[in-house]
């Protein structure tokens, strides 16, 4: 399997590279801006390759996902730059990774889309939110409001896309507890959080699951084993994605 990470710094990349370069036969290239982490990437096992999402063309992009199996967007602006990179970064550079996508020539790479939970049509109450998802959500928009729409955005412009197959994940809060690859998988509630471990390993195994194309996916704090809950959820095949 030939994989490339968009976003390969980020602290959830890292981890997913390690576990997928650990694989045999897996050959995973992580694309990160700052020359200054390459050393760091490359510990990981995948290859560094130094390429600005907010300035490099979609070109430049279709020819490094060529002869790719999948493409993982786990890039974001992490706050930093205000309101403008915000959507410059999560809205406008993952539309730039979905044109670039449909630049490749076919068989095109699967995407998998790194967004958050309740992102939404915030119009709309979701039969399954309590009156505390409620409120955890209005405290989260109100907090983080322009990120949450530039996510809600970028999914939206994805679910619209027929050129290559997607996979949204949608982690809730990320901690940096240790994994114990147990979680609440599709409905999940709000107030909980998530192992920065465990968000790791479900992009992982989600590589392996080309069943779970078109599909949104919720993943917050629980029991549940993750790659029994994460199986159950794609046979069911009802998605947590509320565009």
């Amino acid at each position: 399997m030939n994989v490339a990470i968009v976003g390969g710094h980020g602290n959830v990349s890292l981890r997913l590279a390690r576990l997928l370069a650990s694989r045999a036969n897996t050959k995973v290239v992580s694309i990160f801006r700052n020359a200054a982490h390459a050393d760091e990437v490359a510990a990981t096992g995948a290859t560094p390759l130094v390429l600005s999402l907010e300035d490099a063309p979609k070109e430049t992009f279709a020819e490094v996902f060529e002869g790719k199996d999948v493409v993982y967007f786990s890039a974001g602006a992490g706050g930093k730059g205000g309101k403008e990179r915000t959507r410059a970064v999560d809205y406008e550079g993952a539309l730039k990774i979905f044109d670039a996508l449909e630049l490749v020539r076919e068989p095109r790479p699967r995407l998998i889309m790194v967004s958050a939970i309740d992102v939404r049509d915030r119009s709309v109450r979701p039969a399954h939110y309590t009156d505390e998802d409620l409120k955890h959500s209005d405290k989260v928009w109100g907090s983080i409001g322009t990120y949450m729409q530039a996510k809600y955005d970028a999914d939206k412009n994805l679910a619209g896309r027929t050129a290559f197959q997607w996979t949204i994940l949608r982690p809730g809060l990320l901690t940096h507890e240790p994994g114990t690859r147990r979680a609440t998988v599709g409905k999940a509630p709000l107030g909980s959080s998530i192992s920065r471990d465990d968000v790791a390993y479900t992009l992982a195994l989600l590589a392996d699951r080309p069943d779970a194309a078109g599909l949104g996916i919720d993943l917050n704090g629980g029991e549940d084993n993750i790659e029994q809950a994460l199986d159950a959820f794609i046979k069911k095949g009802e998605s947590d994605f509320l565009g």
